[in-house]
C-alpha cells in the first residue's frame, strides 16, 4: 500500500485557484510565458541531440514518449506534441488538468492529460520525463525524484528546472518578483523549498543516473527576455541520463 505522497495540499490549492490564468500571457503566469521559449528551446535541442533526431523532418519526435510532471495548463506539452511526441501531462491540481484539456481541444492536439501524481502511474515508461518548476512545490523531494525516475526508460532523459537556494534567489525571486515587481502572486514560492544544483545531482545520482549538464537561466531586463547562462544562482535547469 502506498503511504508516501509527493503532493502538498497547500500547493495544489494555490495552483487550483490560478488555473484559469495559465494561457493568458498578460496574466498571473506572464513571467512563465516569457520564460517558456528559452526552456522549450533548450529541451528540444538536448532531446534531439541525445536521440539523434533531425529537427528539419516533419514530426521529428514521433517515436518519443514524453511525460510532463506538474504540467500545469500544458505550456510545454503542446509544443512537444506538435513535434510529434506522444505526450502525457500529469498534475495533482485537478483544475490545471481541466484547463489543459480545454486548450488542447482548441488547439486540435492529442495529449493524454491525467489528474495524477508520478507515484500513481503504473506500468508505463517514458523516453523523457520533465520536472519543470515543480520540485520546489512537492511534499517529499526524495520520494518525488524516485517516483519520476521509476518512470524513465533506460537511455532516457530526465530534466529538472527549479530555483537555487541562495541569498540572491531570495532577493530576486521572492522579494523582487513577488513583492516589488508583482510578477507573481505573493506566496508563489517558499525559499525553504528551493534546492541547489548539487543537492539535486546528489539525490538523482543515488539512483545511478548520469548527470549530463546544468545550465543557468537569467533575465535581461533591458531586452525583457530570458537567456541561457552559466549563472545558476537563481534559475537553472539540469538533466540526467538513465544508463
Amino acid at each position: 500500500m502506498q503511504t508516501k505522497n509527493t503532493a502538498n495540499k497547500e500547493e495544489i490549492n494555490k495552483f487550483d485557484k490560478l488555473a484559469e490564468e495559465w494561457w493568458n500571457p498578460n496574466g498571473k503566469f506572464a513571467p512563465l510565458h516569457k520564460f517558456n521559449p528559452v526552456r522549450q528551446e533548450y529541451l528540444i535541442d538536448q532531446i534531439s541531440n541525445h536521440f539523434n533526431l533531425n529537427l528539419d523532418e516533419d514530426k521529428p519526435f514521433k517515436n518519443l514518449k514524453i511525460l510532463d510532471v506538474g504540467c500545469g495548463g500544458g505550456l510545454l506539452c503542446e509544443p512537444l506534441s506538435r513535434l510529434g511526441a506522444n505526450v502525457t501531462g500529469i498534475d495533482a491540481a485537478k483544475t490545471n488538468i481541466e484547463v489543459a484539456k480545454i486548450h488542447m481541444e482548441q488547439s486540435g492536439l492529442d495529449i493524454n492529460y491525467l489528474n495524477k501524481k508520478p507515484e500513481d502511474i503504473e506500468n508505463k515508461l517514458y523516453d523523457v520525463v520533465l520536472c519543470m518548476e515543480i520540485i520546489e512545490h512537492v511534499e517529499d523531494v526524495n520520494f518525488f525524484i524516485q517516483s519520476c525516475i521509476n518512470l524513465l526508460k533506460p537511455n532516457g532523459l530526465i530534466f529538472f528546472a527549479t530555483l537555487n537556494k541562495t541569498i540572491k534567489s531570495y532577493v530576486l525571486a521572492i522579494i523582487g518578483a513577488e513583492y516589488i515587481l508583482r510578477w507573481l502572486p505573493i506566496g508563489t514560492h517558499e525559499w525553504d523549498k528551493f534546492i541547489s544544483p548539487n543537492d539535486i545531482i546528489n539525490k538523482v545520482s543515488k539512483h545511478f543516473l548520469t548527470h549530463v549538464e546544468t545550465k543557468g537561466v537569467t533575465f535581461n531586463p533591458l531586452k525583457n527576455k530570458w537567456k541561457l547562462s552559466d549563472d545558476t544562482d537563481v534559475n537553472y535547469m539540469c538533466y540526467f541520463k538513465k544508463t
